[in-house]
């Protein structure tokens, strides 16, 4: 049982937290993308040696691993819990200024800047009556993806600190840079981080187990044509920009988009177009729940390639699949323990399990086929990357006797 008397610092830790500026940099090409990551990421470790982690350390590209020594005699899995510090390039992340809306009786939330966060388009603020809600100033995006999931983790740690008499096997915590920009996985390395299983504590809604995401590729298709002074171009020119529009058009109209798709519907979806008359690379991204779709759409795409470069002769076009992630279900059925564990110990928290199916991808994802299976737990936030971005206080605190719970239950089970 969670001790009910416990003295959260997960509040303070966040706020704190979340005035370090961390945006990652997609157009980056180091590791961290932004040094300003390693900001936070050397304090965590100082915080984490003072909570009794002595190997606490941050390796040369941004990755933060510590251990919590076993103080059981059972021979217990050892887990690892894991969020990242980076905040999404989306919105600015610099001199954020939390607000914290006390009691919340319902209705839209003002936030300043004329932002509103509208209860008609944010039902989940029907669950939190009565509760404590953490805003922006409406200038910036708030952090709770992910330094909520960062703060909770650091409370659960700080929780068991203050009762020794809880028994646990060994764990591992993990924070790395750059997840919004996809890279999060990159270069974590699983072997070192030594731990079993993990859980990520990168979600939403109170009481989320995420077992299952989309799996995913990149497509980047290359158009070429014929470059001539369009002075004297007639029956000479062929455009591959018109060319790369010509397949935009063939798309098609009703569905496979993100606009037409939802719940497990998948989409091949256009994220970029850069060229001129002589090369045009237009950039994909497909997303399913079943990989073998992801083929269907890549062979749907390249037969309207063929299509495209038919309507202008003289042009043609390069195809590369760039395989992103895959649907971590696939490793976690493998691994029953890690999801039925995650949903005894909200049941034992009075808490609804919500199992969903994330329309998207987590570092869990590219960690489960690298041999950690890693889900994905809830850590309070809505409304990421966005300057309405909000947490619940009492969510976070749940989120910390989750993390506490869970690493009983792990051992309990040994």
């Amino acid at each position: 049982m969670f001790d009910e008397n416990y003295k959260f610092t997960v509040v303070d830790r966040f706020t704190k937290y979340v005035k370090y500026d961390t945006q990652s940099d997609e157009d980056s090409e180091t590791t961290p993308s932004t040094e300003k990551q390693k900001i936070l990421s050397k304090d965590l470790v100082e915080e984490l040696l003072e909570l009794g982690l002595s190997d606490a350390h941050m390796d040369e590209n941004g990755y933060v691993m510590a251990t919590l020594q076993s103080n059981t005699d059972k021979n217990v899995p050892v887990i690892g819990f894991i969020a990242h510090v980076d905040t999404s390039p989306a919105v600015s992340g610099e001199n954020v200024n939390p607000q914290i809306h006390k009691n919340y009786q319902g209705g839209d939330i003002e936030i300043g800047e004329g932002k509103v966060i509208d209860a008609a388009n944010n039902p989940e603020l029907n669950d939190m009556i009565g509760m404590d809600i953490i805003t922006t100033d409406g200038t910036t995006l708030l952090g709770a993806d992910d330094k909520a999931g960062i703060a909770e983790i650091m409370d659960a740690l700080n929780y068991l600190k203050e009762h020794p008499e809880i028994k646990h096997g060994t764990i591992k915590v993990g924070f790395t840079p750059d997840e919004e920009i996809g890279r999060g996985a990159d270069k974590f390395d699983v072997e070192k981080f030594g731990a079993k299983y993990a859980y990520t504590i990168d979600g939403s809604t109170r009481g989320e187990v995420e077992t299952e995401t989309f799996s995913a590729d990149a497509v980047v298709i290359t158009f070429s044509g014929i470059n001539v002074h369009p002075g004297y171009a007639k029956d000479k020119l062929v455009n591959s920009m018109k060319v790369a529009a010509n397949l935009i058009e063939l798309l098609p109209k009703k569905e496979l988009s993100p606009e037409t798709t939802e719940k497990r519907e998948g989409y091949v979806h256009p994220v970029s177009i850069n060229g001129n008359e002589e090369k045009t690379v237009v950039k994909f991204i497909i997303r399913d729940f079943i990989d073998e779709k992801l083929v269907e759409f890549e062979d749907l795409l390249k037969s309207l390639c063929e299509k495209a470069v038919a309507d202008f002769p003289g042009s043609s076009f390069e195809f590369e699949v760039i395989e992103q992630y895959r649907n971590m279900k696939n490793v976690l059925n493998e691994h029953p323990s890690v999801e039925e564990n995650a949903l005894e110990s909200l049941r034992r928290l009075g808490i609804e399990p919500i199992q969903s199916a994330i329309r998207g991808g987590t570092d869990g994802s590219r960690l489960s086929y690298m041999g950690l299976p890693t889900p994905n737990l809830f850590a309070g936030g809505h409304n990421f990357h966005a300057n309405t971005e909000y947490v619940a206080i009492q969510d976070m605190e749940a989120s910390v006797k989750n993390i506490a719970t869970l690493i009983q239950i792990w051992e309990e089970k040994a």
